[in-house]
């Protein structure tokens, strides 16, 4: 079984590998791109619904 540890426990050089940091890089292209393409939506919040709760 996996330990699991609290965030600020984690070493970050972990997570600094080529493969983790090259998908970093393009999931923050994409979300650029997205930010993008959302600024040209007229009436961005016709988009968001609330769920009520009954």
């Amino acid at each position: 079984m996996t330990k699991i540890f609290p965030l600020d426990q984690l070493s970050t050089e972990r997570f600094e590998t080529p493969a983790i940091l090259k998908k970093l890089a393009t999931a923050s292209r994409k979300l650029a791109e997205l930010k993008g393409v959302a600024a040209s939506i007229p009436n961005q919040g016709i988009l968001i619904t609330e769920k009520s709760v009954i």
